[in-house]
């Protein structure tokens, strides 16, 4: 946890670049949905940005630094719960070591255990029992956002299916070794409505490419360059009429 909080709050410009980035999808008394907030990298940003944020995060551990952080802003809603597709409740799978690979995804946990070599040590060394709600509840209950972050662990596509409706702006977690997993998740974007699609390579905070593409050409960029090269990061999706 302390490795977190150094990785995404001790480094210096880091918040300045994100304000930098996200001010192409949130501005002043904007909503955004920070689906697996973690410890809150997203939300300090955002909040400078003048946007409402929703925090959404199931790990005790995480759960007690968001609260630490931003309990006293009225601006920061944090919800102690999982998404998915269906309410309910779920096993989440907690590493100690690492939490930041915590998922409520057992397949996934097999696949990248087996596929990448970065994940041989991590031990998800205990469970716990979590609440989950779908993003059509919460839109119900709280609004719809201007911008929903999805980074979830291989949970991404569950996410989105309990979703009914189109979002103005989302973006979700790409890792080159699940790559069909992303497929699955953009495939379920598509259906929502008529997106066009970038890539920021892992915390760069800046567009692989300098136009925005239809979803054949974001497989296309993802499938060529990052794929093969192993760079995960986040696909961006912004409805067309924007």
């Amino acid at each position: 946890m302390a490795r977190s909080l150094v990785m995404y709050h001790g480094i210096p410009g880091r918040h300045r670049r994100m304000r930098r980035f996200y001010g192409q999808f949130l501005g002043p008394g904007d909503l955004a949905y920070d689906i697996g907030a973690h410890v809150g990298s997203r939300v300090r940003p955002w909040r400078r940005l003048g946007a409402r944020v929703l925090a959404i995060e199931p790990q005790p551990d995480c759960l007690r630094v968001l609260r630490l952080f931003f309990g006293r802003d009225q601006g920061v809603t944090i919800l102690p719960t999982a998404v998915g597709a269906r309410a309910g409740t779920a096993s989440l799978a907690l590493s100690s070591a690492t939490p930041t690979v915590s998922s409520l995804s057992h397949e996934w946990i097999e696949s990248v255990t087996a596929a990448d070599e970065r994940f041989a040590e991590v031990r998800w060394d205990r469970s716990v029992e979590v609440e989950v709600v779908t993003l059509d509840d919460l839109i119900a209950t709280y609004g719809e956002p201007a911008f929903c972050k999805i980074d979830v662990e291989g949970f991404e596509a569950d996410v989105l299916r309990g979703l009914s409706r189109p979002l103005r702006a989302l973006s979700f977690e790409y890792l080159p070794f699940a790559h069909e997993a992303a497929l699955t998740a953009l495939d379920l974007v598509e259906r929502l409505g008529a997106y066009e699609y970038n890539y920021a390579p892992v915390e760069t905070m800046r567009f692989a490419s300098e136009q925005w593409l239809d979803a054949t050409g974001l497989v296309r960029l993802l499938d060529e360059r990052f794929r093969a090269l192993g760079r995960s990061g986040d696909v961006y999706a912004r409805a067309r009429s924007l």
